[in-house]
């Protein structure tokens, strides 16, 4: 992590909480927790690199020596990989208030800060996102050192982390925080950060949340100490003056007393994934100056890509070298510019960054740094700018390497990203890479979609929306005193003979079929669903989007009233009405109350007679539809529904049951005339052929006379006859289409079938197909999501024919596209081993039940009632055929159910598709 200028390293202390030093005293020279024997296993070396040996002791602790006797001086940081990534929910802040009750000490040292000052130690304490380190420096001194160590080995398993310490050290994080907050740059920092991340803890402030911080439970502060202060969690590195065996010997006495934790840490698996569109944030405060971030997600520290990410900082963010500085600051369009790279265990950020003066243009220097940051990939890196910048990064090392103090809490830093060895392999990469390398990095990184945009901008009275709180509820419903309960409702016997003898079916005039079933409802709810039926083969071709546009222009108003009188109509008459079109068909589903439906049907038949259609409406729905198209193109389930839909269609353009292409249908939306839905209208739309069911609390003898006025006398003007589809064999196939950057991938296989559900083979293969795919007990479920795991949603379905022998059946399922192979081998498995073997006699039982029970439970809801009986009307039946299949299901054998199975689910005629974003291996 590179800092060269001051406004970064104010910015960065800022972010990293630490406690200030001030003054303590002495206390015991030994660690060990009463009754726990001293171990004697002894430290055992591991490894020497550069002058720095690692050493082990048997509870985990690792200890690094890096003896320098050029100074008079020695440093001992103890790195605890813990920080602000490791909280939990309503954890944030944790482990910065850990850090500042270790100093209020432990039963054998509670004066810590006073025995710091009269040793003369400059000592403090710092969080992290990974990390939490505790160091000091002192004149090279055997007792001092030996008391340092004992107490850093007493504080890791002995600190009091008291509550009336927590309470008097509030006041002091409040007033961390609030420096915080203060600063325009640390704020803007943490905003953007926040912004970045969506997920991971590296969008959250290290201090954490004011009101976690305030609300913390001591108990789960303890237990948060507990888990992660331990030796095997720790990294104890002596650097500077010292007697190496001494040391040695003291860290055995020391650190070695303290047994080896039997918890294990649970890991960190959390990562935002890639981020996938330019984002930003603007914070409005009182004062400061205006200053811009521009943050992109970059690799972890340990990656090899790192050191390409370090030397980017300086190549765009030095001062005066740096590409940002010639083209901001040398063009006065910023005060100055900086950047900087967080080397973090997971991946990180690089952050490149303006500040202005006042009178300096915000949006034009934003404007200018965007470009500059992201034209890297059209202006190259050139030898002399990476050079010049391995220069920088490779003597700020140096020095710092020179520097014992320094080392010793530089590598907590490497310590916390996984090993310390990476603070010299991060050094030789630098030397190492190559432009090229440097130049990929770069084209990668800086990208808009991988972009957050900050901006502080000063405002002298910012407007901000009310402080958040929480609410008393207790205190809130003390009082309260609910108004009177509803009467209770009928219960209804949903039988499908007690449907029948409590219908009331009748025509009127017009032709309109009727079914009104009264029955009372919890709050007098009624349920209606209604359809309009007209056109035949030949006068419904070529009408491209009218139908659907006629469908969706019917709630846009009236001739009477406009788009808002009526919504506000059907507001006060508590009423919910939705149209559907398709070509020969429109449909509307209603809900309303006892007393208010006659009006609603009033208000319906204005409606469906007296319809607006305005130009502005029609344009609207244009817009939304051709939106949703769009959207639709890159949705891998609606494109492998148009090829397979495609796939073996007959029918030409134009005719209803041609199967469009998205092209196609773009080309009809942005050729329809306002002229033509008004056409499709008068030619089409009338009463003479439609039905129309109620189900719920209505009045029976009121419903009928205001259907009768509504649409007594409203005959269609032109006959009806059903589009016929007859059954076609369609020619197996499988398919693969891609859809790019679709996280999610469909699969679809689809068979047709010479049934319709009047035969008599429904019954088994509808239970077939329960068993196989219709339920959650069902075999593709139970094993491509429930033991696989591949799929968040996976069935079978049977979508049957009421008129001619012309149904299919379907299988489909979603899953992430890495995982197609798998899904389709399970999907085959589970087919071939259930023609093969044939449903268990305990699966056959409990598949029946649960059918059946599916099927009761239909017929109970209103809203299904009322469609059962829109669809019974116009196929001229009654419930009793319900009853019938019933009777037909509870009466099957096992074999009829597998022998249907066989009959009619035979691989070698699927038609198969997948479509997503399948990458090569």
């Amino acid at each position: 992590m590179r800092m060269p200028t001051r406004l970064k390293l104010a910015l960065l202390s800022l972010l990293v909480a630490s406690t200030l030093v001030p003054a303590a005293h002495a206390a015991n020279t030994t660690a060990s927790p009463p009754g726990v024997q001293v171990s004697k296993a002894a430290l055992q070396k591991v490894t020497s690199v550069e002058g720095i040996t690692e050493y082990r002791l048997p509870n985990g602790l690792q200890v690094l020596l890096i003896p320098d006797d050029t100074k008079p001086t020695t440093t001992v940081n103890v790195t605890y990989r813990v920080g602000s990534r490791h909280e939990g929910y309503g954890e944030t802040g944790m482990a910065h208030l850990l850090e500042h009750l270790i100093f209020k000490g432990s039963p054998r040292h509670p004066q810590v800060w006073s025995e710091f000052n009269k040793r003369g130690f400059s000592a403090n304490g710092t969080t992290w996102y990974d990390r939490t380190n505790y160091f000091a420096s002192f004149a090279a001194n055997d007792d001092n050192l030996k008391w340092y160590l004992n107490w850093q080995a007493d504080a890791m398993v002995n600190s009091f982390i008291a509550r009336k310490d927590l309470d008097s050290e509030m006041t002091v994080v409040r007033n961390e925080m609030e420096m915080g907050e203060n600063n325009p740059g640390r704020i803007l920092l943490e905003k953007t950060l926040a912004t970045m991340y969506q997920w991971h803890n590296y969008g959250k402030s290290t201090i954490g949340a004011r009101t976690d911080v305030e609300g913390v439970d001591i108990r789960n502060l303890k237990a948060f100490y507990q888990r992660h202060y331990q030796p095997d969690n720790a990294t104890l590195i002596v650097s500077g003056k010292f007697d190496a065996a001494k040391v040695l010997s003291w860290v055995q006495q020391s650190f070695g007393a303290i047994p080896k934790p039997q918890r294990v840490l649970p890991p960190l698996y959390t990562l935002d994934p890639v981020q996938d569109g330019e984002r930003s944030v603007t914070v409005r405060r009182v004062g400061g100056v205006p200053m811009l971030f521009a943050g992109y997600h970059v690799v972890p520290g340990s990656h090899p890509d790192f050191a390409a990410v370090e030397l980017l900082s300086i190549i765009l963010g030095d001062t005066p070298s740096g590409r940002l500085h010639r083209r901001l600051t040398e063009q006065q369009l910023a005060a100055s510019v900086f950047g900087f790279s967080q080397s973090l265990a997971d991946p990180g950020h690089i952050v490149l960054g303006a500040q202005l003066a006042n009178e300096q243009d915000p949006d034009k220097a934003a404007q200018a740094m965007l470009t500059e940051i992201e034209a890297m990939a059209r202006q190259p890196i050139t030898e002399a700018e990476l050079a010049r910048a391995k220069s920088k990064w490779l003597n700020s090392w140096d020095q710092g390497f020179a520097d014992p103090q320094h080392v010793g809490v530089a590598l907590s830093e490497a310590v916390a990203q996984g090993d310390w060895r990476l603070f010299f392999l991060t050094r030789d990469r630098i030397q190492a890479i190559g432009l090229a390398d440097v130049q990929r990095v770069a084209t990668q990184t800086f990208l808009p979609s991988n972009r957050t945009l900050g901006q502080y901008v000063p405002t002298a009275t910012p407007e901000r929306a009310p402080q958040p709180a929480r609410v008393d509820v207790a205190a809130a419903l003390k009082d309260f005193k609910g108004q009177a309960a509803a009467a209770a409702a009928e219960a209804f016997d949903a039988s499908p003979s007690n449907i029948d003898a409590r219908t009331l079916r009748l025509t009127l005039p017009s032709g309109m079929q009727v079914a009104l079933l009264p029955k009372s409802t919890r709050g007098q709810a009624v349920k209606v669903s209604m359809t309009l039926r007209f056109g035949d083969e030949t006068s419904l071709a070529n009408w491209g989007e009218a139908p659907s546009a006629l469908a969706a222009l019917l709630d846009k108003g009236t001739r009477q009233l406009s788009r808002q009188q009526v919504q506000d109509r059907l507001d006060a008459l508590q009423a919910e009405l939705a149209f559907a079109g398709a070509p020969g068909q429109i449909t509307v589903q209603l809900s309303t109350r006892r007393d208010k439906l006659p009006a609603t049907i009033a208000l319906l038949a204005e409606m469906l007679r007296q319809p607006a259609l305005p130009a502005e409406a029609l344009e609207e729905v244009r817009r939304q539809a051709l939106s949703d198209l769009d959207a639709q193109r890159k949705e891998p389930e609606a494109v492998l529904d148009e090829a397979l839909a495609r796939h073996g269609n007959p029918y030409p353009r134009g005719d209803v049951r041609y199967a469009r292409t998205f092209d196609e249908i773009e080309t009809d939306w942005k050729g329809l005339q306002l002229e033509r839905v008004k056409a499709y209208y008068e030619q089409f739309l009338g009463a003479s052929h439609a039905q129309f069911a109620a189900v719920g609390d209505l009045d029976t003898a009121a419903t009928v006379a205001a259907l009768t006025a509504a649409f007594g006398d409203w005959r269609s003007p032109a006959a009806y006859v059903r589009v016929p589809d007859p059954f076609r064999a369609v020619k197996t196939t499988t398919l693969q289409l891609t859809t790019p950057d679709r996280q999610n991938a469909a699969m679809t296989a689809s068979v047709s079938l010479p049934l319709s559900d009047t035969h008599a083979d429904y019954p088994a293969l509808m239970l077939a197909n329960h068993l196989l795919g219709g339920g959650g007990d069902s075999r593709l479920w139970n094993r491509i999501r429930e033991k696989d795991g591949l799929s968040y949603s996976v069935y079978s379905s049977i979508q049957w024919n009421p008129e001619e022998p012309h149904s299919h059946w379907v299988a489909a399922a979603n899953f992430a596209p890495q995982n197609r192979d798998k899904v389709l081998a399970a999907f085959h498995e589970e087919i071939a081993r259930a023609r093969k073997d044939g449903f268990s006699q305990a699966e056959f039982e409990a598949g029946k039940r649960g059918l059946l029970s599916f099927r009761r439970l239909s017929r109970a809801q209103d809203a299904r009632l009322a469609a059962g009986w829109a669809s019974n009307l116009y196929l001229q039946r009654t419930f009793a055929l319900s009853a019938q299949v019933d009777q037909a299901l509870a009466s099957l054998t096992l074999a009829q159910v597998n022998e249907a199975l066989r009959r009619y689910i035979q691989p070698e005629q699927f038609v198969l598709g997948v479509a997503g974003d399948f990458k090569t291996p």
